[in-house]
This record gives structure tokens, C-alpha cells and sequence, in this order.
């Protein structure tokens, strides 16, 4: 069975596809996402500065990744990093976000497990038809006939996107940096 909790060492780092860099300075479009807490969420309306770590999907224990998943770069890792934010969400709060969500395509229900299993202190928000990703133009990829969001941080103020980190690796590590860079701005 995998080990949803740890990294291969042997994982491939994704490489910057430049696939981001139009974000910067964009402003957050009104959408409405379902959350795992059951309220809707407009990442456009939120006051604040508002962390949201979009990653492609989250494993679940029992159930397969997809064929040769580890061999994708920047695929493997989502329960890391989802535990990672939960580690730092004292100080992500401290270092000045008001909100911090996780964001993938995977439906509210399945989300809603993980977020029980995790026991993330924060709501996980669902875009199965990729909405946030057509509004903003963000990269995605297909595994095994299935639209998954690359991984990759935006970090909103006031409904603008103030600073994005991409490609994300290690997951693991990556809400420390966040950590870091809310501190240092």
C-alpha cells in the first residue's frame, strides 16, 4: 500500500514551465466554490490576505494512484503538503493570513474525508469543472483521461494576487516558505 504521509527520495522536480507568470497582479475572479466546511467560498470577496494552495489530487487510504504517478513531476505529494499547512496554520495565521484554503477538482465529499483524516484546521474548496483554472488561465494536466490543477500557491490580498510560488517542491517544506514569505512581506 503507498504511504500517503512521506516522499519518495527519488521524486523528479517539476521544472518552471513559465506557465504562472501572467498571475502576479491579476485580480481574483467571483466564483462561487463549494468548501468542506458547507459554506461557499468567493476567493474574489475575502478580505485580508488569503493563502490558497491549488494541488492536483489528494490520495486516500485503499484507493490506487494513477499508473506511474510518482514519475510525474510536482504530481506526488498532497497529503504532505495538506499536512504541512496544518503543522504551520498557527503561524501562517500569525505571519498575517486571514484564510487559508486548499483548492483541487476533486468533489467536496471526497475532500471532506481528507479533511477528517488530516484534521485540517481549515476548508479544502472543490472545482470540478475548472472554473478558477479558465478564469486565471492556470496550468493543468491530464493523467489516465483525467484534468488534474498543477500544484501552485497564490497568495491573495484584497481579491488581488499579490504572489505566487510555482512550481512547488518539495511539498513537504512548501507551507514553511509561505510561512517565510507572508513574515518577510
Amino acid at each position: 500500500m503507498t504511504d500517503y504521509l512521506s516522499l519518495p527520495t527519488d521524486l523528479p522536480a517539476p521544472v518552471d514551465d513559465g506557465a504562472a507568470e501572467h498571475l502576479r497582479g491579476m485580480r481574483m475572479p467571483h466564483l462561487v466554490l463549494s468548501a468542506t466546511s458547507g459554506l461557499d467560498v468567493d476567493l474574489a470577496s475575502l478580505d485580508g490576505t488569503v493563502v490558497v494552495y491549488l494541488y492536483p489530487m489528494t490520495g486516500a487510504p485503499g484507493v490506487a494512484l494513477p499508473r506511474d504517478w510518482d514519475l510525474i513531476p510536482g504530481a506526488r505529494g498532497c497529503t504532505p503538503e495538506a499536512c504541512g499547512f496544518r503543522d504551520h496554520f498557527v503561524e501562517l495565521r500569525d505571519a498575517g493570513a486571514s484564510e487559508v484554503f486548499g483548492l483541487s477538482s476533486q468533489a467536496t465529499e471526497y475532500q471532506r474525508e481528507a479533511v477528517d483524516r488530516l484534521h485540517l484546521p481549515f476548508a479544502m474548496l472543490s472545482d470540478p469543472t475548472f472554473e478558477l483554472a479558465e478564469a486565471l488561465r492556470l496550468p493543468t494536466f491530464d493523467v489516465e483521461g483525467t484534468r488534474l490543477y498543477k500544484r501552485l500557491t497564490l497568495i491573495v490580498h484584497g481579491g488581488l494576487i499579490e504572489h505566487v510560488f510555482y512550481p512547488v517542491f518539495p511539498t513537504d517544506t512548501h507551507a514553511a516558505a509561505v510561512v517565510a514569505w507572508l513574515t518577510n512581506h
